[in-house]
């Protein structure tokens, strides 16, 4: 019979706020965290904004050595990480370790770590790489970064499925306490990948927008998109077993209630053009949580503000909800903080949870018109404030993944 998980703490580091109080002024107020590229001279290149993070500080979370033997994939994980722990309050001196878990994914780990190194190469002509160069650079190490600094000797494992990283490794971590592996799991995704090589491949496969103003690059749903915007940070959630949570005294914020996934079967990059890949995945989720089409007040979606993205996640969401879909408030979060690929998920995860908290949704910031196929409520020109008693959050990946997750307000 599977267990009941709750959601207990909320920790975010993103491009408009470095914690989730910030983070969730910054979305009330309707910030944009897009921007001219500061990481690196973009002179030359044909993007030069993105949505980087702004005044983060490593130092200000853990001590200088373990900063220093980090890269910010892995910094931005573990900040993230320790204020989610904090938030839900968990003393590990009263937990079994080993009943605590991770499962933290990042969609490409350490581009910087290589391109750093591979210029040592080509200049010393040898070898000389950081010793540290691989354990900077590979993507689990932001979910072993977190389970030795808060000291988590349970299921520790990361999900890498591009874009859909983050929603894919706390669905797998809704599992892990469903069915008895763990009793709390620190959940969600990290990302940082605003560097010359990031920039470069994302431009050579003309996803990324050429759009030199910052309030009108991101732009999900809009007739005009043309692209999205790169942006970095991390999202993690403490998720808990109901009884666990309750014998503690914790706060509950919102039940995790369902999961879906699947795979396209198509195509690397592009969707699956009637959505059936992603409508599914939606169904999944709801079947998991039995809740009826009906039942779902709210979707932040996965919505880049990519052409074939926006337009066959509409048919997704319609393929899924049938008429319902007509009557659903749906936004996308990127609007305001860019594609923050594998961290996506756990930040629009937290989104969510904020919604239900506070009846409130969003606006699709900069999308003005919205594009005729694209024809549901994508909250556009407003925020809406009603109640939101439960929400589902989309995530789709190169190469065919989809995820979606289901949360609802919680009750006894």
């Amino acid at each position: 019979m599977k267990r009941r998980v709750v959601v207990t703490g909320l920790g975010a580091v993103t491009p408009i706020g470095n914690s989730v109080e910030t983070f969730w002024k910054g979305i009330q107020a309707g910030e944009v965290g897009i921007g001219p590229i500061t990481r690196f001279d973009s002179t030359g290149y044909k993007v030069h904004l993105a949505a980087e993070v702004k005044g983060f500080d490593a130092k200000e979370h853990m001590d200088f050595k373990a900063a220093k033997r980090m890269e910010l994939f892995s910094q931005y994980a573990v900040a993230a990480a320790k204020e989610a722990f904090a938030d839900a309050k968990i003393n590990m001196a009263e937990e079994n370790p080993y009943r605590v878990g991770v499962i933290v994914g990042s969609g490409i780990g350490s581009l910087q770590s290589v391109e750093t190194n591979y210029k040592k190469i080509l200049a010393e002509k040898q070898n000389r790489t950081d010793p540290l160069m691989v354990p900077k650079m590979i993507s689990n190490m932001a979910a072993g970064n977190i389970s030795i600094q808060l000291g988590l000797k349970g299921k520790c494992t990361n999900v890498v499925t591009a874009c859909a990283s983050g929603t894919h490794c706390i669905g797998d971590a809704l599992r892990a306490i469903q069915y008895g592996d763990a009793d709390v799991m620190v959940a969600g995704g990290t990302e940082s990948a605003i560097c010359p090589t990031g920039l470069s491949g994302f431009t050579g496969l003309t996803a990324l927008t050429t759009c030199e103003d910052a309030m009108r690059a991101s732009i999900p749903f809009d007739k005009d998109r043309k692209g999205f915007v790169l942006g970095e940070g991390a999202g993690i959630v403490v998720l808990e077993e109901l009884e666990h949570a309750k014998r503690r005294g914790a706060a509950i914020y919102a039940e995790m209630a369902g999961y879906g996934a699947t795979a396209d079967a198509y195509h690397v990059t592009l969707p699956e053009k009637d959505g059936r890949g992603a409508g599914m995945a939606m169904k999944l989720a709801m079947e998991d949580a039995g809740v009826a089409p009906e039942e779902v007040d709210y979707i932040n979606a996965h919505g880049t503000s990519t052409y074939y993205n926006d337009l066959f996640e509409t048919r997704a969401i319609k393929y899924a909800f049938g008429d319902v879909a007509y009557n659903l408030l749906i936004n996308s979060t990127k609007s305001m903080i860019g594609h923050l690929l594998g961290a996506a998920g756990g930040v629009e995860c937290i989104v969510c949870v904020k919604s239900i908290q506070g009846n409130y949704v969003h606006q699709t910031m900069g999308t003005r018109e919205t594009d005729a196929q694209c024809d549901l409520n994508y909250c556009v020109g407003t925020a809406v404030k009603k109640e939101i008693r439960c929400a589902m959050s989309n995530s789709l990946g190169f190469g065919g993944h989809n995820a979606a997750i289901l949360l609802r307000k919680y009750e006894e």
